[in-house]
């Protein structure tokens, strides 16, 4: 595994410690400020980090405590100045409204170096979908 693979699975393992504890500030200080986000639910993308934080913020505040976020099947290619990561994440915990939840996404990531430290530049985050239904599939794993 080479210095910059390393590098950025400890970003990816800090990412869902950060998500784990609700920590705002932690969690925006490994997104690009140009990030463009693909998540879940709508608009189609969050372009820029003001946006993220506040789409962050809100996920966050749906949760009564800390968010489950382990790591599953991580995949990282990475050069001297961009790297590309995917993996699945279980997303585990208690929402306000009382309700367990317990489930696994597809996550892909795109990331930069600048001076000495890695970025995230780019994260999708997807379930995938029945087509006869049109409605997500929640219950899969690994």
């Amino acid at each position: 595994m080479t210095s910059a693979e390393t590098q950025i699975r400890a970003l990816l393992d800090s990412r869902s410690a950060a998500m784990g504890d609700k920590d705002i500030e932690w969690v925006m200080s490994l997104y690009s400020p140009d990030i463009v986000y693909f998540d879940l639910v709508p608009p189609l993308q969050y372009a820029g980090s003001s946006a993220l934080r506040e789409r962050f913020s809100d996920w966050f505040g749906r949760w009564t405590g800390p968010i489950g976020q382990e790591l599953g099947d991580l995949k990282v290619i990475a050069g001297d100045t961009v790297a590309a990561a995917w993996m699945l994440i279980r997303a585990s915990g208690t929402l306000r409204t009382g309700q367990d939840v317990d489930y696994w996404v597809r996550v892909s990531n795109g990331f930069q170096r600048s001076g000495d430290r890695w970025f995230i530049t780019h994260e999708h985050v997807s379930l995938p979908v029945n087509m006869q239904t049109r409605t997500a599939v929640m219950d899969l794993a690994p």
